[in-house]
């Protein structure tokens, strides 16, 4: 679907159904000529042992820690990302209600080998580097992720500090996607949800706080080695919903789809008390592009995930220089209908903050 711009909706009735390969322990993902041994699946944790120098050609490789902090009214995204030849950190905080970017910083660097990045996305390690005048440290433990960023920008101190729970065993998606007929290349990510958090960004004397009361963070983390130009769709949600009792129980979205070879595996799955509950192909029915603010109505090729996003920001971006682009719709707005657990247990879904982006990179 991703390259086929001309074709906006999948019909899962045209399309053979794809499988949901899981892993369960620890394998290595390249061989040492860095063709793919893994040939696409997911698991729970990150159970796939990335070594970076296998990789392949190695001026492809990208690898980045994003992390997107909102509590519906103020996003937050601070990164790392080493694409090999540069790459950045950065901190950008969003007003969810006008689009406005209150901070917007990033600080470059040449030379990627200098800034190796860990090859598992959920065992416990430190991501710590001073680049120019930007410092950041990137901690994550059994049940805790840390992030400290300092930076500079027109003479005035951005800092943000962030703190996010996990629950024991929280569950993730991690997911292989190979590229057919190019057997060194792969999209792996882990995408870990429903992550209650707190904590701030200071912009010189402006201050910006977040409470985990009404605040979630996900992470996006990423170790690809893909062809030059990919399309993709990206949508996520955390929240809290009540049972009958009134208690509440954490729960969460991911659906990722259009990169990739999805036959053995799609990136969709739903969270809940901080369990997987795996479900099929997702896709937008009717999907115009440039008509970002229409609803988005969601479907999946086994009728568990039945969502309607209703659009209230789009939060566009377009980093183009000439070779290298990366245009962006990050669609924020209310996400209302129902999804199905593993056990067949039904979820009505009413007015859940999320997102839903369509991406077009070179890179």
């Amino acid at each position: 679907m991703a390259k086929e711009l001309k074709r906006t909706y999948i019909n899962f009735r045209d399309v053979p159904k794809r499988n949901q390969t899981e892993y369960k322990e620890q394998t290595d993902l390249l061989d040492d000529k860095g063709n793919l041994i893994v040939k696409g699946g997911y698991g729970r944790h990150d159970y796939f042992n990335f070594d970076a120098k296998k990789s392949r050609p190695r001026n492809r490789l990208k690898q980045w820690d994003f992390y997107q902090i909102s509590n519906g009214k103020l996003m937050a995204q601070i990164s790392f990302a080493n694409i090999s030849l540069a790459g950045y950190i950065s901190v950008v905080l969003v007003d969810l209600s006008t689009g406005k970017k209150l901070v917007d910083n990033m600080s470059l660097f040449f030379g990627g080998k200098k800034y190796p990045l860990p090859g598992l996305s959920d065992q416990p390690n430190v991501l710590e580097y001073t680049i120019g005048k930007a410092h950041f440290k990137f901690e994550t433990t059994e049940n805790r992720r840390i992030l400290d960023v300092k930076m500079m920008k027109k003479k005035l101190p951005i800092e943000a500090h962030f703190e996010m729970d996990m629950m024991k065993d929280h569950e993730n998606i991690t997911t292989v996607l190979p590229f057919k007929n190019k057997p060194t290349r792969f999209f792996v990510t882990t995408k870990q949800n429903c992550m209650p958090c707190e904590g701030f960004v200071s912009f010189g004397e402006e201050k910006w706080d977040f409470s985990k009361d009404d605040t979630f963070a996900v992470l996006d983390w990423g170790r690809v080695n893909t062809p030059y130009k990919l399309v993709w769709y990206w949508g996520n949600a955390s929240t809290y919903l009540l049972d009958k009792e009134g208690k509440k129980h954490p729960f969460g979205f991911e659906i990722t789809w259009g990169i990739g070879d999805e036959s053995n595996a799609t990136e969709t799955a739903l969270f809940y008390d901080g369990k997987l509950h795996k479900f099929g192909s997702v896709d937008v029915k009717h999907f115009v592009k440039n008509r970002y603010m229409d609803v988005w109505e969601f479907e999946s090729e086994d009728g568990r995930f039945n969502l309607t996003l209703t659009p209230t920001l789009d939060h566009h971006s377009d980093l183009n220089l000439l070779v290298l682009r990366m245009n962006s719709h990050q669609v924020h707005g209310k996400y209302n209908g129902t999804v199905t657990l593993d056990d067949g247990t039904v979820l009505e879904i009413k007015d859940m903050y999320g997102f839903c982006e369509y991406v077009e990179n070179r890179w």
